[in-house]
């Protein structure tokens, strides 16, 4: 087993080729100290029934049987299995209603009043988001939280992370202090407990994390007099680690979990899943990509996690072939958005260090910023075009301009020039009539051409105005509240992405699942943005 000290650390690599170089990628056998064999997961816990049950497709989403609760222990569901399938009347879906209890769908009565204004209605649905601490079901998918904790709606009923901090962003302009507080303590808790913040909270998720905002939600205290944030500068450390792990072992052109020593030296940061099996919540459609690939099928799976660790799940960004989902290639990229959320982490820490007298370690994390901002410029800056774009550290090149390329931008790690060349390419490529589009690739994935999502809006919102660009801020503040507040005018309702290809309001599509309400993210941006702009 590897060790925290990692000192049997090459033992567990086996060669893979990049290019002319044999990269090698080690394959741990833990999660922050967790042995995987006590973090199951529904696909573990169940194995030939959860396959069955997803392969032969006894719920369309194939989320449902992962999030379902059993009736009665695991072990003898299984042996129940066994015997029951050998019957000729058997029925897989009659077999799995009697073993196990279905999901709860919150079905709330909020109505929306089409007399309320936007601001509103998104307050209002605060609390029809908010799930409470309850005694989950022993071996039951979903991890239990000490707080209360908001959902983004219809699929989702768990707390996700990256999705929490734009929700957050909301929760201060409806002046609910209280939800903001819980968030971040929850979070908190998670890094204590798993030593990162997962996915979400279900134990499928605990092997990969999410985009790296712990630090933005911090900030949120800091910006709104609360003035604790340094109570979390522990957890703020916590979750470096976990993303460095590795680091000091590695040689040019070698990874390993999230980092990546790249050639000069320099270390910057991938996405990555501890597992490489299909994932519990789509199980059906990873196992039908890795039958399409050439490639071994645990790659295709650690890949399509990857991206799911991404947040952007999915886009051509990952995609070595436009089109074609079994090309991902995840693991292989060092992404832009990625290594500015890390630079911020890393800055936070600084910070709050300093705050704390603990001027050696506000030093050391200064020193660390400014080292990935300039590996940052070398490997995902192309100075030609004037944009950021994400690195492909196997081929050794850079790859596709999406709006990631606004997230240095957003932290601040931009000089003034590249944020005036990064406005200016998004003008050109990225701002629709609706708004800010995700990618110029239309490849039917959900994270490209023609939709649009509220995390980036609002990060090239903040990030253009706090450059001084107040009036492409505004522009794409503009155009995104008129295709919110159109389709809310229209279906009373916020959804979780839109398409801003036109002037009229579309919803969104593409993607694994269909679109979903709610929407926690959408709330929370456009909550903010009317705040910010309330002549719009």
């Amino acid at each position: 087993m590897i060790d925290n000290n990692h000192t049997e650390y090459e033992a567990w690599y086996h060669d893979y080729e990049a290019g002319p170089d044999a990269v090698v990628e080690p394959q741990p056998e833990t999660i922050r100290g967790l042995p995987v064999s006590d973090i199951l997961t529904p696909a573990d816990r169940y194995q030939d029934l959860f396959e069955a049950v997803q392969m032969s497709r006894v719920f369309a989403d194939s989320k449902t049987f992962a999030d379902c609760t059993p009736k009665r222990e695991p072990e003898q569901i299984l042996f129940r299995y066994y015997l029951a399938r050998e019957r000729d009347d058997f029925s897989l879906l009659d077999f799995v209603l009697e073993n196990f209890e279905l999901p709860v769908v919150h079905e709330s009565h909020y109505v929306s009043d089409p007399q309320n204004s936007m601001a509103e209605h998104i307050d209002g649905l605060w609390p029809v988001l908010t799930r409470h601490p309850a005694s989950h079901g022993e071996f039951s998918s979903l991890l239990p939280l000490p707080k209360p904790y908001v959902v983004p709606g219809g699929r989702f009923g768990e707390a996700y992370y990256w999705d929490s901090y734009f929700s957050m962003l909301g929760f201060a302009a409806s002046g609910r202090g209280d939800l903001l507080r819980h968030m971040a303590d929850n979070f908190a808790w998670m890094i204590d407990t798993y030593g990162h913040i997962p996915n979400g909270n279900r134990t499928y998720y605990l092997s990969r994390s999410q985009p790296p905002v712990f630090a933005m939600m911090v900030e949120l205290f800091e910006k709104n007099g609360i003035n604790e944030a340094t109570r979390y500068l522990k957890q703020l450390k916590s979750e470096y680690a976990f993303w460095m792990d590795g680091q000091d072992d590695l040689v040019p052109n070698q990874a390993y979990r999230h980092a990546v020593r790249m050639p000069d030296g320099s270390v910057l940061n991938r996405y990555w899943d501890d597992r490489d099996t299909p994932r519990d919540e789509s199980y059906f459609e990873d196992v039908e990509t890795a039958r399409r690939s050439a490639r071994p099928a645990s790659e295709v799976y650690r890949d399509l996690r990857a991206g799911a660790a991404s947040g952007w799940d999915f886009s051509s960004r990952w995609l070595s072939e436009a089109g074609r989902m079994e090309s991902i290639q995840t693991t292989s990229i060092v992404p832009v958005d990625l290594n500015a959320l890390i630079y911020k982490l890393e800055t936070a820490i600084a910070r709050l260090s300093a705050a704390e007298g603990d001027l050696d370690t506000a030093e050391r994390f200064q020193q660390l910023a400014l080292k990935r901002r300039k590996a940052v410029n070398h490997y995902l800056w192309d100075d030609q075009a004037g944009l950021y774009r994400d690195y492909n550290w196997r081929e050794g090149g850079q790859a596709t301009f999406s709006a990631a390329a606004v997230t240095p931008v957003y932290v601040g790690m931009s000089s003034l020039d590249q944020a005036a060349r990064t406005a200016k390419a998004v003008r050109d490529y990225l701002l629709a009539p609706g708004g800010l589009l995700s990618s110029m690739e239309e490849s039917g994935e959900q994270w490209d051409s023609p939709n649009g999502w509220a995390p980036l809006q609002w990060m090239a919102i903040k990030g253009f105005s706090s450059y001084g660009d107040a009036l492409l801020a505004q522009e794409i503040a503009r155009r995104w509240l008129h295709t919110v507040s159109a389709t809310y005018q229209q279906h009373h309702k916020m959804v979780e992405k839109y398409n801003v290809t036109g002037d009229a309001a579309l919803l969104g599509g593409g993607g694994e699942y269909p679109l979903q309400d709610g929407f926690g993210w959408t709330n929370g941006v456009t909550r903010r943005l009317l705040e910010m702009y309330p002549d719009l």
